[in-house]
């Protein structure tokens, strides 16, 4: 196996037409020999939380879309959020994102029960992306995914359909072969 890619952002190619990924920013949760799985960071539902989450037979918590997070259970929840002090007990995924499924953070979140001192930011995702053995592999040689690091302004933009944008032209930036302004046209 390659190096995992957890941590990082699948960024569907302009090629992909499969509807549950066309356009969708995936953020790697896990990956190894074995099976990968992420979430479609930008792709909120019709759903509300307070919904989703009556659902899930747990307290209504208020306003905000839920994102599907993939094709593979949807009958799940997860919890990307950015509140470091809380983060202490659920799984860092990237610097300054965490994931969790447990009810107890989710509440400490959505209450506000810990002594946070800045705005935390959370969004729930039903469902997951998942591949097995050597399936993402094989998408990522085939040109389907373009991968970069994943960074908590790009996972909590306030609009999640800027998101592929905003990834494809940072990954066209950072691929360039010549740069795309050049200080003094003498130079040429």
């Amino acid at each position: 196996m390659s190096a995992s890619l957890r941590g990082n952002l699948l960024v569907a190619g302009s090629h992909l037409r499969d509807p549950n990924f066309y356009r969708a920013v995936v953020l790697m949760v896990d990956h190894d020999d074995d099976s990968a799985m992420g979430l479609v960071i930008n792709r909120p539902d019709s759903m509300a939380v307070d919904a989703a989450i009556e659902e899930a037979k747990m307290a209504a918590v208020g306003m905000g879309p839920v994102y599907t997070g993939g094709p593979v259970d949807t009958s799940s929840l997860f919890i990307l959020h950015s509140c470091t002090e809380l983060g202490r007990s659920d799984e860092e995924i990237t610097t300054g994102v965490f994931v969790t499924g447990s009810h107890e953070s989710f509440d400490a979140l959505v209450n506000r029960e810990t002594d946070c001192q800045h705005d935390c930011g959370f969004r729930v995702y039903r469902g997951y992306a998942g591949w097995g053995p050597e399936q993402l592999e094989a998408e990522v040689d085939r040109g389907d995914w373009r991968i970069m690091p994943a960074e908590a302004d790009l996972v909590f933009k306030e609009d999640p359909y800027e998101i592929w944008e905003a990834c494809t032209r940072c990954l066209q930036m950072k691929n360039r072969l010549l740069p795309h302004d050049v200080p003094n046209a003498e130079w040429n």
